[in-house]
């Protein structure tokens, strides 16, 4: 499989690396590294695949040239889901492929299966409070992060007391809180806190390395071409 890399930073090597080690090609690099290239150089003569990884004001832009060329997109950029919507549209007007995930790995993925089933019974025996935190490297720009919201939005859904969510501690009960931590060169560690005055129950998830990212990232863009529409996680994983 012929891949186009978009963002050639932490992520774009490590999605080479494994690329490459799964047999695949890398047909080109689009960074700002490297001006020489751009998203127009490429078709689906040239691309089977394009897989965006760079920061929230590009991301948008680069999504929609991509699906304008007819490419297949994999997207994992965070903080631009505001133009969601307009790439949806854009994707149905154009027949594209598009599969956009806040968070590509496995398990992370299995860990919002499991946020929403245990927030339904938690609300449901009641006495609770619950919280999310998230803690990334200093370099991540957005806040909350896209996975934090990910999961806050599966807890919102099945806790009819919180209305919605809040990017600090709150003592509003409608609100649910995300505390927003970034530390050294943390990968990213997501944990949901269910508290009452008897006891203290934690779903945690805590990422070792790119390279699980990577992997899913790899997994949605081996299985997006051939697919036409908007697609994530749970379609992959049949979730």
């Amino acid at each position: 499989m012929n891949i186009l890399l978009i963002g050639y930073g932490k992520m774009g090597h490590a999605l080479e690396a494994q690329a490459i080690a799964r047999g695949h090609r890398i047909a080109g690099i689009i960074d700002p590294s490297r001006p020489e290239s751009r998203i127009t150089d490429f078709t689906p003569a040239t691309v089977d695949v394009a897989i965006e990884f760079t920061h929230p004001d590009s991301a948008f832009l680069n999504v929609s040239t991509a699906l304008r060329q007819g490419i297949p997109v994999v997207c994992g950029s965070t903080g631009w889901l505001h133009h969601f919507e307009e790439v949806r549209e854009l994707c149905q007007e154009a027949d594209g492929s598009l599969f956009y995930a806040s968070n590509f790995s496995v398990g992370v993925n299995l860990f919002f299966h499991f946020n929403e089933y245990i927030a339904a019974k938690m609300h449901q025996f009641g006495g609770y409070d619950v919280q999310v935190k998230e803690i990334h490297h200093v370099h991540k720009v957005d806040q909350p992060s896209g996975t934090a919201l990910t999961t806050a939005e599966g807890i919102l859904r099945h806790f009819p007391t919180k209305t919605h969510w809040r990017n600090e501690t709150t003592a509003n009960e409608q609100e649910l809180a995300i505390v927003s931590e970034r530390e050294g060169e943390v990968v990213g560690t997501h944990i949901v806190t269910y508290t009452s005055a008897l006891d203290t129950i934690e779903l945690k998830h805590e990422a070792h390395s790119r390279d699980a990212f990577a992997q899913g990232a790899l997994l949605a863009a081996e299985w997006l071409p051939g697919h036409q529409g908007v697609f994530g996680m749970k379609d992959l994983l049949g979730l």
